[in-house]
């Protein structure tokens, strides 16, 4: 991404289905990274606002009733709008992992114990053998720029985004989740997982992208992505 990574568009509105729904089926573990990345959006969300200088309780208008001219009006409404609606979520969200938890527990009989490992502990609660899925390739970086927090980072020309940050294929929102997540995370250490391809060899890799103001470049990472 480029220059407009400071100044996202971030939707006011619900997300595609209840989660409720949404996520009865999920397994513990994806319950759990679901969890994770509601917290992480609702963490960069609050962070668009300090970046404004508000919080949810600032008042938007003036003594007469007007908005107030010092403050980007509509873009802090969309933020409170968004963050609203994913506290919500998180709140349906912790009742389908209590739900889960209460029936591995029904699902125990008395007679069982629980497995202890070599090292004398007890393994956490639902454990998932399953190997981590690779979520769907959303973005492919177009350029990169000499010096700048992509290139630090590892990003390369071709590389395919799986994930950035909270953002995966599901929720990318053309790009606009991209955006929200960078100006929510500036100076943060941000986790990207990329597909990369070369001589004919596939690679899975972990980056870690740091968004900075002060590379002497244009925007916060100083590459170009396109959605796919």
């Amino acid at each position: 991404m480029s220059g407009g990574l400071h100044a996202p568009t971030i939707r006011s509105g619900p997300t595609t289905q209840p989660v409720a729904n949404g996520v009865a089926h999920l397994s513990f573990a994806e319950l759990q990274r679901k969890k994770d990345n509601v917290e992480a959006e609702l963490k960069a969300l609050g962070s668009v606002l300090d970046s404004h200088g508000v919080d949810m309780n600032t008042s938007l208008i003036t003594r007469d009733g007007f908005p107030r001219a010092d403050l980007d009006v509509a873009q802090i409404r969309t933020t409170r709008a968004r963050i609203i609606h994913l506290r919500n979520d998180y709140k349906d969200l912790m009742n389908v992992i209590e739900k889960h938890l209460h029936e591995h527990f029904a699902n125990l009989t008395e007679g069982d114990e629980p497995t202890v490992t070599a090292g004398g502990g007890v393994p956490s609660i639902l454990p998932d053998s399953v190997p981590e899925t690779l979520d769907q390739p959303f973005a492919k970086v177009n350029s990169v720029v000499e010096n700048s927090p992509a290139e630090t980072a590892g990003l390369k020309a071709g590389d395919l985004i799986r994930n950035f940050g909270y953002v995966n294929f599901s929720n990318h929102d053309n790009l606009r989740k991209v955006a929200e997540c960078v100006q929510g995370n500036e100076g943060q250490n941000i986790l990207v997982k990329v597909s990369r391809t070369s001589a004919g060899q596939t690679q899975e890799l972990r980056l870690t992208l740091v968004p900075r103001r002060d590379w002497g470049g244009r925007g916060l990472l100083g590459c170009h992505v396109l959605p796919l």
